[in-house]
């Protein structure tokens, strides 16, 4: 496969490497080869994102029911 990537990658102008790399991309993503697939690999970023806006939310709405939660005890201390 090696010798057939070095011969391809200089008529299709790119580095024999960045050639292997793409044909084993192909290969996970047709199912020929063990991996995580490019559209797995996508939705697991999406999910990372949206778990880490999560958390960052969750915290706001920490220090906010802190906050209101002082404000109420100040409240009903104050009448």
């Amino acid at each position: 496969m090696w010798a057939a990537v070095e011969s391809i990658a200089p008529m299709i102008g790119c580095m024999p490497r960045a050639l292997h790399d793409w044909v084993k991309r192909g290969q996970v993503d047709h199912g020929e080869r063990d991996g995580v697939t490019t559209d797995e690999r996508e939705r697991l970023k999406a999910l990372e994102r949206e778990v880490k806006e999560l958390r960052r939310a969750n915290e706001i709405l920490k220090v906010a029911s802190v906050f209101f939660a002082q404000a109420e005890l100040d409240r009903r201390f104050k009448s």
